[in-house]
């Protein structure tokens, strides 16, 4: 026979958890809850959460308990013990949840990029050799714009200041140079 637990008041622990789980007696649970979730709070605050989230995590360890009432075995742990490792076991998932929300949902922009086959790496290696020796062909102006748009990724707007150029002087120059690339290198394009 397990030695009851008894509240400051006299209750008996274990005869509250049975009444929660028999009846969903409010009454005992209001005993046990304040019994226990101030302890519970304190516990948590001393295990370094700040004030509110003692707060939060003692009041669902104690819904848990509510919840849970007709899966506590007085054979295997006191009263005291059952409800200090529910409120353990949301302390720790709260921990993990704040310190690897990461680990939760994985970003798929981290995730590492497959290396690139072999035969990709050559063909785009042949397109480019293909591209540069057709840059040749241009005129040296339209050559340039290209160079500066598609090698050296600048907008239409910073090529014009560099090159000191009206913006429409750079589309044009740009469109004569696509079509002219498009009619020599025809399957790439």
């Amino acid at each position: 026979m397990t030695q009851p637990s008894l509240t400051a008041d006299g209750h008996d622990h274990v005869a509250l958890i049975r009444a929660i789980a028999q009846r969903q007696d409010r009454a005992a649970f209001a005993d046990l809850f304040a019994y226990f979730a101030p302890r519970v709070k304190a516990w948590m605050v001393r295990a370094g959460s700040s004030p509110t989230a003692a707060e939060e995590l003692a009041q669902e360890a104690m819904l848990a308990v509510w919840q849970k009432a007709r899966l506590f075995d007085p054979t295997r742990a006191g009263v005291s013990t059952w409800i200090f490792t529910i409120a353990r076991n949301l302390r720790i998932d709260a921990l993990r949840r704040e310190r690897h929300p990461s680990e939760l949902m994985p970003d798929p922009a981290e995730e590492p990029e497959s290396p690139m086959q072999a035969d990709r790496v050559l063909a785009m290696a042949q397109q480019e050799t293909r591209i540069r020796s057709a840059l040749i062909l241009l005129p040296p102006e339209q050559a340039e714009v290209i160079r500066k748009a598609f090698f050296e990724d600048k907008v239409h707007a910073e090529i014009e200041k560099e090159l000191g150029i009206p913006l429409g002087t750079v589309k044009s120059r740009l469109r004569l140079a696509l079509n002219r690339l498009r009619a020599v290198l025809g399957d790439l394009g």
